[in-house]
C-alpha cells in the first residue's frame, strides 16, 4: 500500500493554520484529504480540572498520540492537512522519528507579530499573549520545504500556494534534512504497530 501524503503546516497560534487547513481541502482534487488539527486533540481531553504536573502530562501523551494518529492515517494510504505548532523541540525530533520524511510536506505558516495580537484578541478564545510566546519558538529549526505569510496573504492564496508546490516537493525533504540534523540513528522512523482487527 502506498503511504499518503502529508502536508504539515507549524505555526504559532491564530497564524491562520486551520484556514489554510480548510482551503486545502477545499481546492485539493486530487486525492482524499483529512485535515488532523492539534487543536481537535486537545478538546477530546476530560474536562475535569487538572493540576499542572497531571495536565503536563497529558499534553505530553495528547501530543505524541496525535503525532501516532498522523502516522497511521498516512500508513493506511490517506492523505493528510496536519495543523500544529511546534513549540517544544522534542515536538519536532518526535514527529521525524515517526513520520515518513519523504512523505512529508513541511510548510511553515508565518505572520507578523501585530498581526497575531490583532487576530488573537478578536478571536477571544485564547489566553492573551500566547502567539507572542511561541513567535520566537516554533520556527527555530530553521528549515522548510515551503513558507507563507497570513500577513500578507489571504489562506485561500496560501493554499494555493501549497497545492502548485506539492507535485514538486523536493528530494530530500526539510523532514529528511531534519531528522538527519536532529535525531540519533537509534531514534530513527519507526512504522506504528500494525492495527489488528479481530471478530
Amino acid at each position: 500500500m502506498t503511504s499518503g501524503r502529508i502536508i504539515f503546516l507549524n505555526g504559532t497560534s491564530s497564524s491562520g493554520k486551520s484556514s489554510i487547513a480548510r482551503e486545502l481541502l477545499d481546492i485539493l482534487d486530487d486525492g482524499v484529504f483529512f485535515h488532523l488539527a492539534v487543536d481537535g486533540f486537545n478538546a477530546m481531553r476530560t474536562k475535569r480540572p487538572l493540576g499542572e504536573q497531571e495536565l503536563d502530562g497529558a499534553l505530553r501523551r495528547t501530543r505524541m498520540g496525535f503525532h501516532r494518529s498522523i502516522a497511521a492515517m498516512a500508513e493506511a494510504g490517506n492523505d493528510v492537512v496536519v495543523d500544529h505548532v511546534l513549540s517544544e523541540p522534542w515536538r519536532l525530533r518526535d514527529c521525524l522519528t515517526v513520520l515518513r520524511p519523504e512523505d512529508v510536506l513541511f510548510v511553515g505558516v508565518r505572520c507578523p507579530l501585530d498581526e497575531l495580537a490583532r487576530r488573537e484578541q478578536a478571536r477571544g478564545d485564547r489566553p492573551p499573549g500566547l502567539a507572542a510566546l511561541q513567535y520566537d519558538l516554533v520556527h527555530t529549526h530553521g528549515d522548510y520545504d515551503l513558507e507563507c505569510d497570513t500577513g500578507t496573504s489571504s489562506p485561500r492564496e496560501c493554499a494555493q500556494q501549497i497545492k502548485d508546490f506539492l507535485p514538486n516537493r523536493p528530494s530530500p525533504t526539510a523532514f529528511s534534512r531534519l531528522r538527519a540534523h536532529l535525531v540519533r540513528p537509534t531514534e530513527s522512523f519507526r512504522r506504528p504497530d500494525p492495527v489488528v482487527v479481530r471478530d
